[in-house]
């Protein structure tokens, strides 16, 4: 029988593990761009934009192709992030298998 103490310390190192996991996301930033290059966008792990790269041949184009153009590189470097964040997330949770959606209260 596996003593309540032993299981207590691994449940406190699992969610420290998780914790740090957490924060290296935060502290990540990704590369979103759209138009071959035309648009390149960085966003860190909470979603803030930290640099937009407009190419200067772009702003010869009109208007509405250029907001699609960014709108297109913010949606990249989401789907990026998310997908980092699936991935460094599911190699803790292994074999858990956890409920879609289901997110940790720590």
């Amino acid at each position: 029988m596996t003593d309540l103490n032993e299981i207590m310390k691994q449940a406190r190192q699992m969610q420290e593990q998780f914790q740090k996991a957490q924060q290296d996301l935060v502290n990540q930033v990704v590369d979103g761009e759209s138009g071959a290059g035309l648009v390149k966008v960085s966003m860190n792990g909470k979603h803030d934009v930290v640099a937009v790269n407009l190419d200067p041949d772009l702003l010869n184009e009109e208007k509405e192709v250029v907001e699609d153009l960014i709108a297109a590189a913010f949606n990249d470097a989401v789907r990026k992030l998310e997908d980092k964040n699936k991935e460094a997330l599911g190699a803790m949770t292994g074999g858990l298998n956890l409920p879609e959606g289901f997110k940790f209260p720590f």
